[in-house]
């Protein structure tokens, strides 16, 4: 699945995400838009295979995709803070549980 949690192979997920009228896709270009109906109807698996390669690559030369939400391990440290608990849970690098974290008076 990904980071993205779409499932299937490379032509599903280009249809989704990439391809003009896919559930995700916000604009297009049209040489890729032209790609997708031929890798549909081809039956030459390495034809087909060439065509979604080709789109692939064109997706990266692009650079069409940017990534608009990075994960990040929130931490309570400061003068405030009374117990952090940063590695409280063996194995685990981040504050938690949150409810532990406790703050100075004043």
């Amino acid at each position: 699945m990904g980071g993205s949690a779409a499932f299937g192979n490379a032509a599903t997920r280009l249809e989704a995400f990439v391809v003009k009228g896919g559930a995700y896709a916000y604009g297009s270009y049209p040489d890729i838009d032209e790609l997708f109906p031929q890798q549909a109807v081809e039956l030459d698996h390495k034809k087909r295979e060439a065509i979604l390669h080709k789109m692939q690559q064109l997706v990266h030369d692009k650079v069409i995709a940017a990534p608009i939400w990075q994960l990040a391990g929130l931490a309570g440290v400061g003068p405030r803070v009374g117990e952090a608990t940063i590695g409280s849970m063996g194995g685990y690098p981040w504050v938690s549980p949150y409810e532990d974290l406790t703050l100075k008076a004043g």
